[in-house]
């Protein structure tokens, strides 16, 4: 088995992030995202194309092969549960398991992580609700819509954050919304697309159309 640079490791899990919002990602995209040179970009694809991970041809962009896809989901498999051990075992809060978790990644001993796993009681997401691959890459996935398309007054159950930056999830944090969090949609005004939630018997409150796209739910309707 090949191992892997830290370096190699984000290039290839960024690939795959991008990728799945366009199909072939391109050398500016990717820069972009990593803040890194395109000259960077192209001497670690012919990197990567050497250890054949990526289809890759100059000037007409590159995505991962099955083997780069199958090393990319082992890399989210260990984050994301880097992310559980941190906010279930040692209580850090959902703001804080990310900038951990991308160090911890790279720790890639098979052994360590099955064990991991195991100890964990095998959980299926994360603490922002984004799936947790298993040993063999398999993701399972929820159905789940944005808050701005639920209906009025028809509970759901939150099961996911999108945005996962420190501001958006202090901001969840103050208004009291979770992953696991039930509530519903009380208003919409016209004026700016925010709307007014109610979790539980709480009073209601406002939201932001921005924040309220971040949010996913699951309605139990």
């Amino acid at each position: 088995m090949l191992n892997y640079t830290t370096s190699e490791e984000n290039y290839i899990k960024t690939i795959l992030h991008l990728q799945k919002q366009d199909g072939t990602v391109t050398t500016n995209e990717l820069a972009n995202e990593l803040k890194t040179k395109p000259a960077s970009v192209t001497d670690m694809m012919k990197k990567l194309k050497a250890k054949k991970l990526v289809n890759y041809q100059p000037y007409q962009g590159f995505r991962l092969n099955s083997e780069g896809t199958r090393v990319a989901l082992g890399i989210i498999r260990r984050h994301r549960l880097w992310e559980y051990f941190l906010a279930e075992k040692l209580k850090f809060s959902w703001d804080e398991v990310h900038e951990v978790a991308e160090d911890l990644e790279h720790v890639s001993n098979k052994k360590l992580i099955d064990k991991l796993d195991e100890f964990l009681g095998f959980p299926r997401t994360d603490p922002h609700g984004d799936p947790i691959p298993d040993a063999s890459g398999k993701i399972e996935i929820s159905k789940k819509i944005c808050l701005t398309e639920l209906k009025l007054s028809s509970p759901a159950v939150v099961i996911s954050v999108s945005d996962q930056s420190s501001e958006i999830l202090e901001l969840l944090e103050h208004k009291k919304i979770a992953i696991g969090t039930r509530l519903e949609i009380k208003k919409r005004f016209e004026f700016d697309n925010s709307m007014e939630i109610r979790i539980g018997r709480q009073p209601v409150f406002t939201i932001s159309e921005q924040l309220a796209k971040n949010i996913f739910v699951q309605s139990n309707s």
